[in-house]
């Protein structure tokens, strides 16, 4: 596939791909459960709710309690999908998941949503950026962070039939939806949206449509860009990305996360490992966010397209 060859069908969030995705699995398997802790609006989960009213637990403000229902749930064959936002999904409940669900290995899947800075106008105590490096330390733990409505919706199902504790972050804020609505999402398996020798964009959730938007700036300069969705942040697809930085032997990260804990440390492991390379991370600054809209947030906190496309200059003027 070639960046430019890749079309918008639409926009929407990707908390309705969530939605969606937890209504199909449930009408395939009959242990789909679902709880929240007194968001079931803001998860999009209605139809759910309308469909399944037996399969649905509205636990209320009670996290902790949520995620000890859950793992008990699992004991009964069941498979409970929480939900509430990332920050109470994680920091409010990493107790919890570390002893009842990742320890002896429940098959929980944590499902948040509002994630990042473009939570917007909540401000700092909501925008959780460092989620994704606690629960990628948590042993055992699956990590999956989806980049558009239609990757979501699939990756739902997809954690429905694995077996053992998933970590499924998505987002708020309307987004351009541009992957195949009938693909198929592989735990574990990255996504190459083009080939190129000069630089590689490895990058997650909403970055994936700025990390191509980056890559078409800089083909306009002359300069042979691969981006690669790691919509898997564990299990890593560890052969993906060394095929590919053997490749350009240079790397750019792009995620809505602290650079500490996050992709950018996934990626830079590997390399440090196997094929020590350059790499530039985009993500936001060992720092919290505020208040503002989606959009001008990211902008403010360098996680811009025209961060990467700096970021891609800056790292292949390292090679």
């Amino acid at each position: 596939m070639a960046l430019q060859d890749i079309q918008v069908s639409g926009n929407k969030d990707t908390r309705s791909g969530f939605g969606d995705g937890i209504l199909e699995a449930a009408r395939k398997n009959e242990n789909v459960v679902a709880l929240t802790a007194d968001l079931a609006g803001s998860m999009k989960l209605q139809a759910f709710i309308k469909e399944f009213p037996e399969r649905f637990v509205q636990v209320g403000i009670a996290e902790a309690n949520m995620i000890g229902i859950a793992a008990g749930l699992t004991i009964g064959g069941k498979i409970p999908f929480t939900t509430t936002f990332a920050n109470f999904s994680t920091g409010r409940v990493y107790d919890q998941i570390r002893q009842s669900v990742a320890y002896s290995d429940k098959n929980v899947k944590i499902c948040a949503s509002h994630a990042g800075l473009t939570l917007g106008e909540d401000g700092a105590t909501h925008q959780i950026l460092e989620d994704i490096g606690m629960m990628k330390m948590l042993p055992g733990m699956t990590v999956i962070v989806p980049c558009d409505y239609n990757q979501t919706k699939q990756a739902t199902m997809a954690v429905a039939e694995h077996h053992g504790p998933v970590y499924l972050r998505f987002g708020r804020p309307v987004w351009p939806i541009f992957t195949p609505a009938e693909g198929d999402f592989v735990i574990g398996k990255a996504q190459k949206f083009s080939d190129g020798t000069d630089v590689t964009i490895f990058a997650c959730g909403h970055m994936v449509w700025y990390a191509i938007q980056a890559g078409l700036q800089l083909q306009e300069k002359g300069i042979s860009v691969e981006v690669i969705n790691i919509h898997t942040i564990k299990p890593l697809d560890e052969e993906a990305v060394l095929a590919s930085i053997k490749k350009t032997k240079c790397a750019v990260t792009a995620e809505e996360h602290n650079i500490i804990g996050g992709l950018g440390d996934s990626i830079a492991q590997v390399a440090a490992k196997h094929f020590p390379i350059p790499i530039e991370m985009v993500g936001t600054k060992d720092t919290f966010g505020e208040s503002g809209k989606p959009v001008e947030l990211l902008k403010k906190y360098g996680l811009d397209v025209a961060d990467i496309v700096a970021a891609a200059e800056k790292v292949m003027s390292r090679k």
